[in-house]
């Protein structure tokens, strides 16, 4: 008895010791399980997330709102890629379509930013009342007049601008005496315009023709892409095409670009327009970044930058990012 009363005695000891090695070296898991080990994956993935948002903005995803044509999509990538840089998420949507599609975009939720254009928008918002000037200042603030209605708000424009171009080859030039937008004959003539097939409404185009020179090119008028234009042109399908005055192909073809004489044109600088939701939630902050932004670039620039997409083919995310590294843009602090 007082051997088998040692034995056990002796086996409870060892039973201690060897509990107590268990707990130092297993870290609990002999004693807790798959509990402890849940708990410490929780907390190493809680605290990685944190360390990976420690500059995240909090707040709705921006959602930049691109049109179907090169130079939109260029600049969502400018925007978005420096907007993500410095903590903000956003999603590039192709909106594709005209001013009509992009602001039904806005009022549904599907974007909440775009890069747009002073003039156009101010006159396509107010029926084409002929109040955009020359002056960017004094025409986004008009702008911002008729944003205010829709819940929307323009931030500064951008120096760059891009206007309606008005082009011919240097043949139709020499053969029409062109240089002008006020040498186009009243009726046409024999000319055949090619551009987009808002070209119709939009006061930049065939109204504002109409209303400024006098000139009705309608009846010989050819609704295009806005990326076939410049072929059509090229192609001899149609003698005056209507091209973005940023587009690369006009000095690459030696076009000549009509001069606008009489001021038909107005401050169409690109001007980022973002829903008052989203500057609501970000504040001061994400408008100043924004600006800076739009500071950088300037007509030349963008030139370049549509040349690259239009002639060199490359992808507009690429042209964004080397912009943004040229420009010294990028993540703040």
């Amino acid at each position: 008895m007082k051997i088998s009363r040692l034995l056990v005695a002796l086996l409870a000891a060892l039973a201690l010791v060897a509990g107590a090695c268990g707990d130092d070296d297993d870290a609990g898991v002999a004693s807790s399980g798959d509990e402890t080990t849940d708990t410490a994956v929780d907390e190493t993935a809680t605290e990685t997330e944190t360390e990976g948002d420690a500059d995240a903005e909090d707040g709705p995803a921006i959602r930049i709102g691109a049109q179907d044509f090169g130079e939109s999509a260029i600049l969502a990538e400018v925007y978005g890629q420096v907007l993500e840089a410095n903590g903000y998420e956003v999603e590039q949507v192709s909106v594709g379509g005209f001013r009509d599609v992009l602001l039904a975009a806005f009022d549904n939720g599907e974007v909440n930013f775009s890069p747009e254009y002073a003039a156009s928008m101010l006159e396509f918002l107010n029926g084409g009342a002929g109040e955009a000037t020359g002056d960017a200042a004094e025409t986004v603030e008009l702008l911002q007049a008729q944003l205010d209605s829709i819940g929307l708000v323009a931030l500064e424009p951008a120096p760059a601008i891009d206007t309606n171009a008005f082009v011919v080859t240097q043949e139709t030039s020499d053969e029409q005496g062109l240089s002008a937008l006020s040498d186009l004959p009243a009726d046409g003539g024999d000319l055949t315009l090619g551009a987009p097939q808002d070209c119709e409404t939009n006061p930049f185009c065939l109204p504002g023709l109409e209303r400024v020179y006098g000139v009705d090119l309608s009846g010989d008028f050819v609704p295009l892409e806005s990326g076939l234009v410049a072929d059509a042109l090229a192609a001899g399908e149609v003698q005056v095409g209507v091209l973005f005055s940023t587009s690369g192909r006009i000095a690459d073809e030696g076009w000549v670009l009509l001069e606008d004489d009489m001021g038909m044109l107005a401050a169409d600088n690109v001007t980022p327009v973002l829903s008052q939701d989203l500057i609501d939630a970000y504040g001061q902050e994400l408008q100043d970044l924004v600006d800076e932004i739009s500071a950088a670039m300037d007509t030349d620039t963008l030139t370049e930058l549509n040349k690259r997409f239009d002639i060199d083919r490359e992808d507009a995310d690429d042209i964004a990012a080397d912009f943004i590294e040229q420009a010294g843009l990028g993540a703040e602090g």
